[in-house]
């Protein structure tokens, strides 16, 4: 959203400077003046808190790798190392495993506010498409995170996952066991395959970073939904973000930042598996192979169909159709708060990714399969059927006139003066 620059270099070398590279002046118009809606709840804190986690990430995975060894006998030792002999070992490995659970939480919180309020409609359809290449490239680096600690749960779950490049057998007759025996640089999960998950597991947290810029980049261009879903009719539907938002953001952070430290100071590993404590053994499988939480989800649906093959399709499905979802909602309604029918379909799919992640960590049997094909069922038709369906016939409730209108409300009209809002004082 393009607004004109206040920015006023002050001294000579402010001046000098922002004649030739104006640093100061984008940082100022972009970050401090830049114009946002003016009814922004807590729920749009969560961008801010996701780049933080991200130079948590960062900075910590950086100082664990001067320590770490990335061999396949040298490896669970060196994470033992560096929690017992390193210098805050403890605190740096602890805040780097904990700190990617509360990134994908923070993720998926982002996510579902981005589907509730409209956010990937038109003109945000790139900003939608980069955020999910950024959810992508999370699960892909996460999962490489996770296997370098080399233990018995990490070490089997990297075996069953590059494994699934197999089901491409049935496609290409040897193409899928090519493709995996590249993978792990030999015939097994080894120390070939460990150093290249610890390769990319390093260069992938810089590709997020920047793809993070551009995400930044298209929101400041586009500018802010917000949760009426109206565009931005007048400049006093805005407000500058500093003050308003940077404090607002600010308190969410401290807030976050201090469940992230009850977590990795009182409850490092409750969300850990104990049988990754036990050193990677080739030779003995666990009774039951889990994935870390964030994962669930899309483990779910995979064991969900027992074609291996199409197992796979539908978990790469369930991610790249995220990809098409503003071309799916045919909805000229951005925010669901408007939408009284199609609200009701999108917290069942909530339930339903809540329910996917319970049932992905249970024994695929039972009555635990006649649930799961349920939940895949609606998960995927709630993107092909619901979002399609429900924006043709549905009829949204009557939108406000403008952002003001509901937080300043109604414009007053006097017969002394023309129309005008009520200001922030009056209401």
């Amino acid at each position: 959203m393009a607004h004109s620059s206040t920015y006023e270099p002050k001294t000579r070398l402010e001046r000098w400077l922002d004649s030739r590279l104006p640093v100061a002046r984008l940082m100022h118009d972009q970050f401090l003046t830049f114009p946002t809606p003016r009814n922004l709840n807590y729920w749009w804190t969560f961008g801010g808190i996701l780049t933080f986690m991200l130079g948590v990430q960062i900075v910590t995975g950086v100082v664990l790798a001067m320590h770490y060894v990335p061999t396949e006998h040298g490896a669970f030792d060196s994470v033992e190392k560096i929690m017992r002999d390193v210098n805050w070992g403890w605190l740096l490995r602890y805040t780097h495993t904990v700190g990617a659970s509360m990134f994908f939480l923070a993720a998926y919180i982002h996510t579902f506010r981005s589907l509730y309020y409209g956010s990937y409609k038109a003109p945000r359809e790139v900003l939608w498409i980069l955020g999910v290449l950024i959810l992508l490239l999370m699960i892909a680096t996460a999962f490489m995170g996770y296997a370098l600690v080399w233990g018995q749960m990490s070490f089997w779950a990297v075996t069953v996952i590059t494994n699934l490049f197999s089901s491409l057998d049935a496609v290409i007759p040897g193409l899928g066991t090519k493709i995996v025996q590249w993978i792990w640089g030999g015939f097994a999960v080894g120390g070939p395959t460990l150093n290249r998950l610890y390769s990319l597991h390093y260069l992938f947290p810089f590709i997020i970073a920047g793809v993070v810029v551009l995400h930044i980049w298209a929101l400041h261009i586009t500018g802010s939904n917000n949760p009426t879903g109206i565009d931005v009719k007048s400049p006093r539907d805005t407000v500058p973000f500093r003050p308003y938002y940077t404090i607002k953001d600010g308190f969410a952070l401290v807030a976050f930042i201090l469940l992230f430290a009850a977590m990795v100071f009182y409850a490092p590993n409750f969300l850990g598996h104990p049988e990754n404590y036990i050193p990677a053994n080739p030779l003995q499988t666990p009774l039951h192979i889990v994935p870390e939480w964030y994962f669930l989800p899309f483990y779910a649906i995979l064991r969900a169909i027992p074609n291996k093959l199409f197992g796979v399709i539908a978990l790469l499905s369930s991610i790249s159709i995220l990809f098409f979802v503003p071309w799916l909602d045919t909805s000229k309604v951005r925010s669901t708060r408007y939408r009284p029918v199609y609200k009701w379909f999108f917290w069942l799919f909530v339930i339903t990714c809540v329910a996917l992640g319970y049932l992905g960590s249970q024994p695929p049997e039972g009555w635990y399969l006649i649930f799961v094909r349920a939940f895949t069922a609606y998960y995927f038709a709630f993107f092909l059927l619901v979002m399609p369906v429900v924006g043709l016939i549905e009829r949204p409730r009557r939108l406000p006139g403008s952002i003001t209108e509901p937080v300043l409300g109604p414009v007053v009209k006097t017969p002394a003066q023309p129309a005008r809002s009520l200001s922030p004082e009056v209401v």
